[in-house]
């Protein structure tokens, strides 16, 4: 196979309607249909409403992506398709539209880890990984850390959390400040205002006993309690509650705790490369933190451009053409979904 494959790509794990098409390592096309104002006034994402999103606008996004990248559905050498982890009813919208073109054009087809190929996608901004490289992913569902050594074979986790994700957390804190959702965007631009020291909030799993058993694992259920209380506690009292300093004090929470223990699963693994993914990659202050972190610590930081950090079809493109070049059998035509899928199976049979 050559070196440059060209890889359509679909995720729809969650609320996104993601399709990209990659040609090794460079992006050609990268179309994103977001359900997300659908599902605002609800508070959160709604499965039903998410899979029905999808498949309004599947047929839509695909013909956009394949326009905007001057390539037809049989110019490509395979169909890549997130599989796993996410909601069960949006990964068969996106495995299903898979599956029909892959039959259809006669091409082969690989279903994706969700989160390998937010390791992926950094191939389309800052060239071939490093092996081996810890990364750190950060988004509504999923706060992981990970050893990566090869991105189509040999995915390690090292850590993941243990209730609400980190951004889980920022949608709910978001809420209780009577925010839009999602929380994160507003709770970054609110906190730019506001002192990150103002209030102290707790570190979740931070304490010596806690680093013995939960070393790289993350937990911000404690810190979305301590916020709900102290808004509630302002309430009750009838003092006025400093938004911006709620915010900004939240936030350094999140991020102390999330740059401390990527940053000492670089050194615990000997690695001096970290890569960054995942929607809250995109907040400003978990970002200016890494870097300093990072370069106190002689670690390489890489960060794709925030719009390639939400979910895409540009990082399911991404991985496949990675599994092509690397000669990786693709998967069955009946591939299974698998809304829990381990970040250790790169691909499902």
């Amino acid at each position: 196979m050559s070196s440059e494959a060209l890889v359509l790509g679909i995720e729809t794990s969650c609320d996104e309607t993601g399709v990209g098409v990659v040609r090794g390592s460079t992006l050609l096309a990268d179309a994103v249909a977001s359900s997300v104002d659908e599902h605002a006034r609800f508070g959160g994402v709604v499965p039903e409403v998410a899979s029905r999103a999808h498949l309004e606008a599947m047929t839509a996004t695909v013909h956009r992506a394949l326009h905007d990248a001057g390539v037809t559905l049989a110019d490509c050498d395979a169909i890549a398709v997130t599989a796993g982890p996410g909601l069960v009813g949006a990964l068969l919208v996106g495995t299903a539209t898979a599956q029909a073109l892959a039959l259809a054009a006669d091409k082969p087809l690989y279903g994706v880890n969700h989160l390998a190929a937010h390791v992926a996608v950094d191939r389309l901004e800052h060239g071939p990984l490093p092996q081996p490289a810890v990364a750190l992913l950060v988004s509504g569902g999923h706060s992981s850390l990970l050893r990566v050594d090869d991105v189509t074979s040999c995915v390690t986790p090292l850590g993941a959390t243990i209730d609400d994700a980190a951004g889980e957390a920022f949608d709910k804190v978001g809420r209780l400040l009577g925010l839009p959702f999602p929380g994160g965007p507003h709770i970054d631009r609110l906190a730019a205002g506001g002192s990150p020291d103002a209030i102290e909030f707790p570190r979740g799993l931070t304490g010596s006993r806690d680093m013995e058993r939960h070393r790289f694992d993350f937990s911000f259920s404690g810190l979305k309690t301590a916020v709900a209380r102290h808004v509630e506690l302002r309430q009750r009292e009838g003092e006025p509650i400093a938004l911006s300093d709620v915010a900004a004090s939240f936030q350094e929470a999140v991020v102390d705790v999330l740059s401390r223990k990527a940053v000492e699963a670089c050194r615990g693994q000997g690695i001096d490369h970290l890569l960054l993914g995942g929607g809250v990659a995109a907040n400003s202050r978990l970002r200016a933190v890494l870097e300093e972190r990072c370069s106190t610590a002689g670690i390489a930081l890489r960060v794709p451009r925030p719009a390639l950090c939400t979910d895409n079809g540009a990082m399911v493109a991404a991985l496949g053409a990675a599994l092509v070049e690397a000669d990786i059998s693709p998967s069955a035509i009946g591939l299974a979904v698998d809304s829990s899928l381990s970040v250790d199976r790169v691909t499902v049979d």
